[in-house]
């Protein structure tokens, strides 16, 4: 394996299997988290083996990477063409792991690929934990299936119960999983790209292309536009800071079911689609001001994203924004679920950025990249393989 030639070798090697079924291309949260610990821990020198639905990008991926994979069937979600979950798979699973067994497994996803993986590893004996990414319970009641919501969490419990540690990104999470009957909580920190997302990205070019000047502001959002990320608030937030602010445009950074409808209704807005890599980097660094109204939310990747490129935020106070946002100049957070707060919190922060000279702006950015830059992709992997390595001398009970 000549890819890890040059990497220091951890004190225990370990062979580690990673269940997911969202995957790069796939934007979101639970896709980039999972990929970068899969490449973070191969890098630290583990074996690693990568089990996911087989993708329609996977014929121009590199034949080359340093993990295994296990592609398996999978079908498109109802609603999100560009998402797949994976179809059962225990058998296939079962008959993997008895010849070329896991020293612990990881499961991201709760859906069918990673129930059976679940399955198959406890008649194996193989330690499995599992990562608490996604409120299903929450997306069924956005979806107009409230009456279902407590079946929801129930299989959640159910699922997360049967490992032998459930992985959570704060503290808060795990808190209220606890109290709801969630057994053998861990905290795993979730890392951000500070060397990709970072203010000196900032581009006058991209912004004039969105019809600013130099000194006008830019409010930005970034993420799937769905019923569940609450935009109508960010829309209403914007629209109180373009009252004082006439110049200041407001930019969508993302896709999603909901795009052609918010589009009709707000032609002012910038929609810029999917971004990835250095683009959407470039796009975080050339705003000025990052609006999150999301409730729905475990963590909310985007919130550090932003926080690394320099851009103060406005956030409900809980999850990342909680977490992280200590420095009133790094971003202002709204009690949850005060839709008015929020926006005096939009207002607040907008004045502040807009009103500062280009000094005191400097320093705001640097208080907002300050909050996260502990947050490195190598530290939280490298506690991540500290928990796996724990587990690693267990059996499933």
């Amino acid at each position: 394996m000549r890819f890890l030639a040059n990497k220091p070798q951890p004190a225990l090697r370990m062979r580690v299997a990673i269940v997911t079924e969202t995957w790069p291309p796939e934007i979101n949260g639970v896709a980039l988290t999972v990929q970068s610990l899969t490449q973070e821990l191969a890098a630290l020198g583990h074996v690693v083996e990568l089990v996911r639905p087989r993708q329609d990008s996977d014929a121009d991926s590199p034949l080359s990477q340093p993990y295994e994979q296990v592609l398996l069937a999978g079908a498109s979600m109802p609603r999100y063409r560009g998402l797949r979950f994976g179809l059962p798979a225990q058998h296939a699973l079962h008959r993997r792991w008895s010849g070329l067994r896991p020293d612990v497994l990881y499961i991201a996803t709760e859906g069918p690929l990673g129930l059976t993986a679940l399955s198959a590893s406890r008649r194996l004996g193989i330690p499995v934990c599992t990562g608490f990414h996604t409120r299903f319970d929450d997306f069924a009641r956005h979806y107009g299936l409230g009456l279902l919501t407590p079946i929801v969490f129930a299989y959640l419990r159910r699922f997360h119960n049967r490992a032998s540690a459930t992985l959570v990104p704060t503290s808060e999470l795990a808190e209220f999983l606890r109290a709801n009957g969630f057994r053998n909580v861990q905290l795993l920190p979730r890392a951000v790209d500070t060397d990709l997302f970072r203010p000196e990205r900032r581009d006058q070019t991209l912004r004039a292309q969105w019809g600013l000047a130099a000194t006008d502001l830019a409010v930005i959002h970034v993420g799937r536009v769905a019923p569940e990320k609450n935009l109508d608030l960010a829309v209403r937030a914007f629209n109180a800071i373009r009252q004082r602010e006439p110049t200041a445009r407001f930019v969508i950074v993302g896709d999603g079911p909901t795009r052609a409808a918010l589009a009709a209704r707000h032609p002012d807005i910038v929609f810029a689609g999917i971004r990835r890599g250095e683009d959407l980097a470039r796009h975080y660094a050339s705003a000025d001001l990052f609006l999150f109204p999301s409730l729905s939310e475990t963590f909310g990747n985007v919130t550090l994203e932003a926080l690394a490129s320099g851009v103060p935020v406005v956030a409900f106070d809980y999850g990342a924004a909680r977490a992280h946002i200590h420095d009133a100049r790094a971003g202002m957070l709204a009690p949850r679920s005060d839709d008015d707060a929020f926006v005096d919190a939009a207002l607040a922060l907008s004045t502040l950025v807009r009103s500062c000279a280009e000094t005191a702006a400097t320093t705001l950015r640097d208080a907002a990249r300050a909050s996260v830059t502990s947050l490195s992709t190598s530290s939280v992997a490298q506690h991540f393989a500290d928990l796996l390595g724990r587990l690693s001398t267990r059996r499933a009970a």
